[in-house]
């Protein structure tokens, strides 16, 4: 079993020795037993707190660098008529603190049809589902790898 227990420098070229597709709800688990996208079992012994997102590096020993995919998983895409509109959606579903991404033109969540009616009702606003990664705003008091977005929510 490879143990991993850091998160490495960023570095695309970095040679790996495995990958691991996670889910979201998955990359939120620091101490986790998984199995790699080859088979190997994979054990995590990271800080607790620690949001992994879709390539992060991992490592363990001088040899065991693992690369983190954000595996596709259902997800609702919220796209809209005008900025203030996709805003507005945006602050409805943070209200009800949900996992949430952001894009300068969309949002994505989980399925859930409560939430879903809440903002077909809102109006302006266009839903589809579809199977892609997802990768949640991490939270302004978690652990967390930069946004793709430019910015981060880590406050030291």
């Amino acid at each position: 079993m490879l143990t991993v227990n850091r998160i490495l420098s960023p570095d695309r070229a970095a040679p790996v020795v495995a990958t691991l597709s996670l889910t979201a709800s998955d990359r939120a688990k620091s101490r986790h037993r998984f199995a790699a996208d080859d088979g190997t079992a994979v054990y995590l012994n990271l800080p607790r707190g620690t949001v992994l997102r879709g390539g992060d590096l991992l490592g363990g020993n001088a040899e065991t660098v693992i690369r983190i995919v954000a595996k596709p998983e259902p997800v609702v895409v919220v796209k809209a008529h005008s900025s203030f509109d996709l805003m507005r959606a945006a602050y409805h579903l943070g209200n009800r603190h949900i996992s949430l991404e952001l894009a300068p033109d969309s949002l994505k969540l989980e399925p859930d049809p409560v939430l879903e009616a809440m903002l077909q009702q809102l109006g302006n606003l266009e839903l589809t589902t579809a199977t892609l990664p997802f990768e949640p705003e991490a939270g302004a008091y978690r652990t967390a790898a930069p946004s793709p977005y430019g910015h981060s929510h880590d406050h030291n």
